[in-house]
């Protein structure tokens, strides 16, 4: 017993020590800059929201927020991957909704979909499988393309870019645009 004990410490540790490795760290005004940044995102996509009477802000966009505030230098997190990401995921899920219904079975292929067409179309976005589900989990009408995800989206995208200008401690955003 003793002797498992020392081995699953063991091999514990070392898995801690890879984890540290690959994880990305932040430091302590990083996360403090990019919270902040977020949270303002969020907030301005709800003011605008009840201001102009369209739904901007769904929980997939919430997700992308913490990809495009909190690690924008991911390949994911980029323009192309957001925009067009969410657009395909919110299509997918729509045409399934208009085709198939509603379902658990429709909304996992909603979610495989909307994968494979990320990956096959370059523009793989995590939050996009969200939106897809969502999308045929509300039954949405085609109108969901517009609002919120397309206007939704490039919002972000868009204070994203002007807050790693305007704000020194952010960082860089986008690394490209396309």
């Amino acid at each position: 017993m003793r002797r498992l004990h020392r081995l699953l410490h063991v091999v514990a540790r070392r898995e801690r020590r890879r984890g540290r490795r690959y994880q990305p760290r932040f430091r302590l005004n990083q996360i403090v800059v990019t919270s902040l940044a977020a949270l303002s995102a969020v907030l301005l996509l709800g003011v605008l929201s009840l201001w102009s009477g369209q739904l901007l802000i769904v929980a997939p966009l919430g997700a992308s927020c913490v990809l495009l505030f909190g690690y924008p230098a991911s390949p994911l997190a980029q323009p192309r991957n957001i925009v067009l990401g969410n657009v395909l995921g919110g299509l997918v899920g729509v045409i399934l909704v208009n085709v198939a219904g509603q379902g658990p079975m429709v909304s996992a292929l909603a979610v495989g979909l909307t994968i494979l067409l990320g990956q096959q179309l370059r523009c793989l976005h995590p939050p996009a499988g969200g939106m897809a589900f969502l999308a045929v989990y509300l039954k949405v009408v085609w109108g969901f393309l517009l609002f919120p995800v397309l206007s939704g989206s490039l919002l972000l995208v868009l204070l994203a870019w002007a807050f790693s200008r305007w704000v020194p401690a952010a960082a860089p955003y986008p690394q490209h645009w396309l």
